[in-house]
């Protein structure tokens, strides 16, 4: 199993709390279809087919939560609203007002709702409760905080705080391009994104591109800072890491799967095993030695 993006927060290490009754919490917001007249359903789900709700591959867990939610455009709402509303103009002799407006497309909503296609979308959560991470494999914030409402809904408790790190992702990375090279075991790939901090908000991006030069080095000088760069750890792992400290593009690289290795026959559930123990392997290596890239976790009161 392998995660593409981290949200990354802090949790207690340990956290103090037992998988059962992990477990048990988050069965009080278990996934449940969307009924006729529901828009959207949310709830926890079993990672992996005929599991539990946590499973757990050497002392670390993962959770699931799947959301659903009916695809009814809005377009269609309101060109059947506006046809409803031409045949009562052309029955009553004068345009419906805007509450009458209001409940024509709200009758229209529930008699289109039961008929609309639904979509399934399901977002994994890495949970490290000795080292106290809590990882969501979310593109942005906004999708990770669907999950945290969740969980939030379903826990006695959830005590966990954003990252902070001593050194901006922003003014570190500027800097290590700056001097085109980045600290620890962690190398400088071909991608990186460069943003203005002035009003003008005027950016330049590289793709696959060479990142030496007086180029790079111009655009710094001139007040740009990095807000995306390309990094590589330990020739283990690819990573792209924004101001925002959000990881993207994540992924471990195929030597170190090789390496790894595999019995020629292999259940689907042993394979998954397999690659979540290897992935929380390695971001258990990654994750810190990023922090003390950037001048260590900034402690919060």
């Amino acid at each position: 199993m392998w995660f593409r993006n981290l949200q990354l927060y802090r949790l207690p290490a340990p956290w103090d709390i037992t998988i059962d009754r992990l477990a048990d919490q988050l069965g009080r917001l278990s996934f449940q279809p969307c009924g006729s007249q529901d828009p959207m359903s949310r709830g926890f789900t079993a990672p992996v087919q005929d599991g539990g709700l946590v499973h757990s591959v050497g002392g670390q867990w993962m959770i699931a939560l799947t959301v659903e939610q009916r695809l009814l455009p809005s377009s269609v709402v309101n060109e059947t609203a506006e046809e409803r509303a031409e045949e009562i103009e052309a029955q009553q002799g004068y345009k419906p007002g805007r509450k009458q407006i209001k409940e024509i497309k709200d009758a229209v909503m529930q008699e289109l709702l039961p008929r609309a296609f639904t979509r399934r979308r399901r977002t994994y959560v890495w949970i490290d409760p000795k080292g106290g991470w809590l990882a969501i494999d979310a593109s942005s914030r906004k999708g990770a905080d669907v999950v945290i409402e969740a969980l939030g809904k379903a826990l006695d408790e959830l005590p966990i705080k954003l990252l902070n790190t001593r050194l901006s992702p922003a003014g570190a990375m500027t800097q290590w391009l700056a001097e085109g090279d980045a600290p620890g075991a962690f190398t400088i790939d071909q991608d990186c994104e460069l943003a203005s901090v002035t009003d003008e908000k005027s950016a330049v991006r590289y793709v696959r591109h060479t990142l030496e030069g007086g180029e790079i080095r111009e655009h710094i000088a001139s007040g740009k800072q990095v807000t995306r760069l390309a990094m590589t750890f330990d020739d283990r792992v690819s990573l792209v890491l924004n101001d925002k400290f959000e990881i993207k593009r994540l992924q471990v690289l195929d030597v170190v799967k090789e390496a790894a290795g595999a019995p020629d026959a292999i259940s689907r559930d042993e394979q998954f095993d397999a690659d979540f123990a290897l992935m929380t392997g390695e971001l258990q290596r990654v994750i810190p030695a990023l922090i003390d890239a950037l001048g260590g976790e900034e402690k919060t009161i």
